[in-house]
């Protein structure tokens, strides 16, 4: 009735099946090999692979600077990709109302489907459907953030030992998540004279067989940059070109100065994946709330990626299940003038950095459309000081308390970031400590020298 197992060398002839003491288990008669299990002898327990796989570029170059600020200077953080950290940038009255209604209804307090709630993924179709890219329910995967979202595109999209494509600089996250499941990643570059084009050229280049999709971020963090129509066009022909779909992060769409049509309204083959949400436009990252955008082109995509995100997002519940019931409401009663005034806010300060910035010798700033960041260039062969981009943000910390992330982070030297969602006047004063510092620290290159004296 019970499977037995032969030790030692009994069993058939007193040897073993083969007469090598060869452990087997009857199982109803029938004689098969059976493994011994070993004992452990020792405790040893490590992470996986997939941990130590896992790295965010950022944490690791500020984790490892000495930021000490000045003692006599309160500290001005241009850093931080957060635009409710000085307070200055509260969500509309509309946005906290739905969530207390969603709080008091009672409705909203146990486990929501895991994709979302079917009036809340409708209510996202709604807002986000145009003629050219229209959406249903069914379009819309709710996520915890936008992060998440990017997170479940790339996992249904590759498979380790494949590639994807990145813009260079880039948002570091694309490289954390694809880096830890064991995806290549690819850097195309963004031209900085040209306002952050995609090098279309480089781009190509980079595409192979085993290339599983093209990252495109507009706008982009960390430039700050927004895509015309017709770059976008470009870019979707390089696409189309080589049968390759495009995860579209346009989480910061709307926080834009000039017209930002979405990558899915301009294409008629190319499939889309956008990655969106909640926490920018309406100031409230923290709440988590994102989403996928399915946007198929001739069935390309089909029944299986549909599934596969619906497989992926059942790992982990994602989009809080209050914010989902008041999303509706956010999404439909939020004022217009609440987005102007944001919109507003971002474009003078992006003014104000970019034209102080321009006038210090050193210094190259490029003027964003969007987003909430502004990339400013270091000439470092007139700040002998200092060795690289790390290098001169962290003495500006030291003898400035004036703190902007190296866009080494970003995996691009010489640049560095600011975030312009700080008040007015902490810019200002920021600005000016950033002039006091470069006047100090700037030389004058030789052949600077020799055209003087001729």
């Amino acid at each position: 009735k019970y499977p037995y197992i032969f030790l030692n060398g009994t069993g058939v002839n007193g040897k073993g099946v083969h007469g090598h003491a060869i452990h087997h288990v009857s199982v109803n008669g029938t004689l098969y090999p059976a493994k011994v299990k070993s004992r452990r002898q020792r405790w040893e327990v490590k992470p996986s692979e997939m941990a130590n796989n896992t790295l965010n570029p950022i944490r690791a170059i500020v984790d490892g600077m000495k930021l000490t600020p000045n003692p006599d200077k309160p500290m001005i953080a241009l850093s931080i990709g957060d635009p409710t950290v000085f307070g200055n940038l509260p969500t509309d009255g509309s946005v906290l109302q739905a969530m207390k209604d969603a709080i008091d209804s009672q409705k909203y307090n146990g486990y929501a489907p895991s994709v979302g709630y079917l009036k809340s993924r409708q209510a996202v179709a709604n807002f986000c459907s145009c003629p050219e890219a229209p959406l249903e329910a069914e379009d819309v995967i709710l996520t915890s953030g936008c992060s998440q979202a990017i997170d479940l595109a790339i996992s249904v999209l590759c498979n380790p030992g494949d590639n994807i494509l990145v813009p260079c600089p880039g948002f570091s996250l694309y490289k954390t998540l694809a880096v830890s499941m064991g995806i290549k990643v690819k850097l195309y570059n963004l031209l900085p004279e040209k306002s952050w084009e995609v090098d279309l050229q480089h781009m190509e280049s980079l595409i192979d067989e085993r290339t599983s999709c093209i990252i495109v971020t507009n706008p982009s963090n960390p430039c700050g940059s927004v895509f015309t129509k017709e770059h976008l066009q470009k870019i979707l022909k390089v696409a189309s070109r080589h049968c390759v779909p495009i995860l579209a992060d346009e989480i910061y769409s709307d926080m834009v100065s000039c017209s930002c049509p979405s990558m899915a309204s301009l294409s008629s083959d190319v499939p889309i994946l956008s990655c969106g949400g909640l926490a920018k436009r309406w100031l409230v990252p923290g709440w988590r709330m994102g989403w996928i955008l399915i946007h198929d082109r001739n069935n390309v995509f089909g029944s299986e990626i549909r599934q596969g995100l619906v497989k992926l997002s059942q790992r982990i519940l994602g989009a809080c299940s209050i914010v989902q019931g008041a999303l509706e409401s956010i999404l439909n009663n939020t004022p217009q003038s609440f987005y102007n005034k944001t919109i507003s806010f971002l474009k003078s300060n992006s003014e104000i950095c970019f034209n102080e910035l321009s006038t210090i010798p050193g210094l190259n700033p490029i003027m964003p459309s969007g987003a909430m960041y502004l990339m400013v260039g270091i000439d470092l062969e007139h700040f002998p000081d200092f060795k690289n981009d790390v290098d001169f943000t962290e003495r500006l910390v030291t003898e400035q308390s004036v703190f902007c992330l190296p866009a080494s982070a970003f995996e691009y030297p010489n640049f560095f970031r600011i975030v312009v969602t700080v008040p007015e006047e902490m810019m200002l004063e920021a600005c000016s400590r950033i002039r006091e510092f470069c006047q100090r620290h700037y030389r004058p290159c030789s052949r600077d020298s020799n055209d003087l004296d001729q």
